[in-house]
């Protein structure tokens, strides 16, 4: 169990800081992606014991990261739905600055203009362009080929270049 701990603790330490903006980038806001953090790191916690070690623990963190921002954007989505709320308030709200994102007003339009996007491209471009993964780690990541990655990165780009240019 020792081991364990020390594992986690390490993987907290190391991986925490880039993690937390991997799901930032896909949620919008800093609220959801801190409820969002605890939640992904008691999943890391609970499956620790499974993790054998066969795939990199980045990977393996961002896979489970990647998956529960993915769900807590459907549940987010079905909420809006039942609620009658339109979804381009949420990427209005979620594009707006808040205390702990002090841009500018051209990367508060990319911002919006990111948070358009359907979830795939948003993932897809976000883990490309701002965090510099390869095709091959979005890949691992998210269990879609590279083609089918760089054609929705390449679609994501098209939309953001047009919706800044109106």
């Amino acid at each position: 169990m020792q081991e364990q701990e020390k594992f986690f603790n390490r993987l907290v330490e190391q991986y925490g800081k880039a993690l937390y903006w991997h799901v930032r980038t896909i949620v919008g806001s800093h609220e959801d992606a801190d409820d969002l953090m605890q939640e992904i790191f008691i999943k890391v916690w609970k499956a620790l014991p499974a993790f054998r070690g066969d795939s990199d623990p980045f990977t393996w963190l961002w896979r489970i990261a990647t998956n529960e921002a993915i769900s807590h954007l459907r549940k987010a989505r079905v909420r809006a739905v039942l609620s009658f709320s339109r979804l381009d308030a949420e990427a209005e709200r979620v594009s707006d600055p808040d205390p702990y994102f002090d841009g500018d007003e051209a990367m508060r339009r990319l911002r919006k203009a990111i948070a358009a996007l359907p979830d795939k491209q948003r993932l897809v471009f976000s883990m490309r362009y701002w965090q510099d993964l390869s095709y091959e780690q979005i890949s691992e990541i998210t269990g879609t080929s590279v083609g089918a990655l760089k054609a929705s990165y390449h679609h994501a780009y098209e939309k953001i270049k047009n919706l800044l240019s109106e």
